[in-house]
């Protein structure tokens, strides 16, 4: 359970309609194999000790004796391990019969949690045999002990944070779950016994319930239902299982089978998401708190961590996500320039990816407002570490899309300054790198003056992260409209201009330029190829998106970071290059954020931002005491 990950399993054992001693057998069986797993909450279907098709057997006295007597063997099964585990069988209370779950742990009865919304449709007669559970919590006597009989039930591990709630079938299928009110109350996770007959087309459905339900109350949740051995009298039960996270299903189970299914929820990032959605309302209500307790250890992980967290994955979805990101862009520019009756614009094009895509958008936004592409006056600013494949693709670029090209050697310009402030040309130091780049930003903004426009910043989300940037250098500008889209899809989105252009010429410009390193270009050549490469410096920018994306979006502590990061790039980067790079990450996040804390305004364009204004307000001289200490524990 470290770093907040939790082995859950969902099972469908094959039973026997009526037989409690051979459907206990078969539940106890699986519950063996899933502990010596390392599962840890384990929910089974709903009336699986007696089959949940029993029908007008559920009046039989002898199959609820039965129950009960199958339900003490499986307590019995669960002595001597802390699982929490979730059975189902018909409860028999005050002359009432209820569909109830059982929650077991430890070789103890932690609760009894009765169904709340009976079916009485089709083949579904629940309401003939069962009574509505109740949300008040009472207590019924097992084994000459009171255990709690009633809906609201959290079981609790609070080390964790770990809290967890029931509700059985159809009160999932209904327009106000149950599980709503156990989210608001608490829980975190949420299991899910039921019997859920296949017809055609139903399983989509069953799928969406669950993911949008775990997503709508930020929580994990495990839907095990029944399957083979059921009656097949008039229905068909497939054991189509599920695990959910948060909208995003983790493991599904294939239908028409009986088995085990597992995945690890992280409970941490759910309570993250939590604590940041402050539009998620929660309150104490009426809630009995059973706790329970688990042991600390190291949870395998099955599960996947996406190394490209910001990148859309297969080439449709590639393509829907990259046109709508480009539009947001130059949705941005364009009301940008319409509010300030604005109708030409400036940009620094060097050759590189950021530049590039930051004048695609641009071009985008004036074609939008019906303007022509001549008012984009796009600059390039030789310098000493300038190559001929830079330069030229920045003019062949600004040509062929129509843009009004301008060149303004700055070499001069800044020997000068090097002169005025008596800097030696050949220190080539963070000066003289940084001359280079204030020079360039002051062309810039001159040139706006000129022809009554505004300059456009072109640096992503991964420099700012990284403060990878001149301060009043590249560093400003009137909008920045790359400001939220990190280095590794700012590529993607270059690459699907190249792919959807339908100018071959263009195209092969736009290739060309993905293909060159990534370089600020403030070093001279060598050999006439660049000789300063980002990633070389400041490591590459893979990691630091991963990092950057699992820090802030789900606070992930800098331990968990690299648990997962050693997971998502094995056989790419060794373990200690990977965590050489998260310190520096971390270094450099801290202590730039001065940068952050006066950029200028730009789009949003995803669930990850570094706006002060919003997305971010870090104060500038936080310290990075606490986050570095941990990894140098390591």
């Amino acid at each position: 359970m470290k770093d907040g990950f939790i082995k859950v399993a969902a099972l469908t054992p094959k039973i026997k309609v009526a037989d409690c001693i051979y459907n206990t057998e078969a539940i106890c069986s699986m519950l063996e194999e899933a502990w010596s797993r390392g599962a840890k909450i384990l929910v089974f279907p709903e009336l699986c000790i007696t089959g949940y098709t029993c029908q007008d057997l559920f009046w039989q006295e002898q199959l609820l004796e039965e129950a009960r007597k199958g339900l003490e063997k499986i307590l019995a099964c669960t002595a001597g391990k802390k699982a929490l585990v979730f059975v189902g069988l018909p409860w028999e209370k005050e002359g009432k019969l209820y569909n109830v779950a059982a929650a077991c742990w430890n070789g103890k009865l932690l609760g009894l949690v009765p169904k709340r919304y009976l079916p009485n449709y089709n083949e579904f007669y629940e309401e003939r045999h069962f009574t509505p559970g109740s949300e008040s919590v009472l207590t019924e006597e097992f084994n000459g002990r009171a255990v709690p009989f009633g809906m609201n039930q959290l079981f609790e591990w609070q080390p964790m944070g770990l809290s967890v709630a029931a509700e059985l079938c159809e009160d999932l299928w209904v327009p106000n779950p149950p599980s709503t009110a156990h989210a608001m109350a608490g829980a975190n996770v949420i299991v899910n016994l039921s019997a859920s007959d296949e017809v055609t087309g139903k399983s989509g459905y069953r799928r969406s319930l669950v993911s949008s339900q775990s997503a709508r109350l930020l929580c994990g949740y495990i839907y095990a239902s029944a399957g083979e051995g059921e009656s097949s009298q008039d229905l068909v039960f497939s054991g189509h299982n599920l695990i959910g996270e948060n909208g995003s299903i983790l493991a599904e189970s294939p239908r028409f089978t009986s088995g085990m299914l597992f995945a690890e929820l992280d409970v941490r990032r759910l309570r993250a998401e939590r604590r940041r959605m402050t539009t998620f309302e929660s309150g104490p209500g009426a809630y009995i708190h059973t706790r329970f307790e688990l042991d600390w250890e190291e949870t395998e992980l099955t599960r996947k961590f996406d190394p490209r967290p910001f990148v859309p994955s297969g080439k449709e979805d590639r393509d829907r996500r990259c046109q709508e990101i480009l539009t947001i862009q130059a949705m941005g520019l364009k009301k940008r320039l319409e509010h300030t009756g604005c109708s030409h614009i400036v940009v620094g094009i060097s050759g590189g990816l950021d530049s590039t895509l930051a004048l695609l958008v641009m071009v985008k936004a004036m074609d939008m407002l019906g303007l022509p592409r001549e008012h984009i006056t796009a600059v390039t600013m030789p310098c000493f570490g300038t190559t001929s494949r830079t330069y030229n693709n920045a003019c062949q670029m600004t040509r062929t899309l129509g843009c009004t090209l301008r060149e303004v050697n700055i070499r001069e310009a800044v020997n000068i300054h090097f002169r005025d402030i008596g800097h030696d040309e050949q220190v080539r130091d963070v000066t003289y790198e940084n001359c280079q780049a204030r020079e360039r930003t002051q062309v810039l903004m001159d040139i706006a003056n000129q022809v009554n426009g505004m300059v456009i910043g072109t640096g992503d989300m991964s420099e700012l992260a990284l403060g990878w940037a001149t301060y009043n250098g590249d560093h400003m500008s009137m909008y920045a409209v790359n400001c939220s889209v990190p280095k590794t899809l700012v590529r993607h989105l270059v690459r699907y201009y190249a792919d959807t252009c339908g100018d071959e010429r263009l195209a092969a410009v736009l290739l060309d330029v993905l293909d060159t390193p990534v370089s600020p270009e403030l070093l001279p050549p060598k050999d006439g190829e660049i000789a300063q490469k980002t990633e070389d410096l400041v490591g590459p920018y893979e990691l630091h998106d991963f990092f950057l994306y699992y820090m802030l979006r789900f606070g992930f502590s800098p331990l968990k970071i690299y648990r997962i990061a050693r997971l998502s790039f094995a056989g790419v980067y060794e373990d200690g290059f990977i965590l050489k790079w998260l310190k520096t990450f971390y270094w450099r996040f801290f202590a730039q954020q001065f940068k952050r804390s006066c950029i200028p305004d730009g789009p949003k364009v995803g669930s990850v931002a570094l706006s002060p204004r919003g997305d971010l307000r870090m104060p500038s001289d936080a310290c990075v005491r606490i986050w570095r200490e941990e990894l140098d524990q390591l």
